[in-house]
């Protein structure tokens, strides 16, 4: 049987700020799929943190999910730590790039 783990991202769910409301809806969803929840990981936005917890996350689990920490704040290290976990280089797509700040301006948008 399949097992999973959620990891989720966030200063401003460890103070408080933000109730975490992902991780019972994801557990729901995974246990109406018959994919029992082992664990979960609340970790502040540090890259080691996060790097960590997917550590444990993926040696007690068969699928780890993780949600938060991808706002437009400086402070947003998830893909970093992604990165760094997987043992790969972030690579900027200026095709992707392109696309979204086409998909701002037509929204009157800025991507400050």
């Amino acid at each position: 049987m399949k097992k999973a783990s959620i990891v989720s991202i966030g200063n401003e769910l460890l103070s408080g700020q933000t109730v975490d409301t992902n991780t019972s809806w994801l557990s729901r969803q995974l246990l109406s799929c018959g994919i029992p929840a082992v664990g979960f990981f609340t970790v502040a936005d540090e890259v080691g943190e996060i790097v960590r917890a997917l550590n444990q996350a993926t040696e007690q689990a068969d699928i780890v999910l993780v949600t938060g920490g991808l706002g437009p704040t400086d402070d947003d290290v998830t893909r970093q730590a992604l990165a760094e976990f997987c043992g790969v280089p972030l690579e900027f797509d200026s095709e992707l790039f392109d696309q979204i700040s086409q998909f701002f301006a037509r929204r009157n948008l800025s991507m400050a």
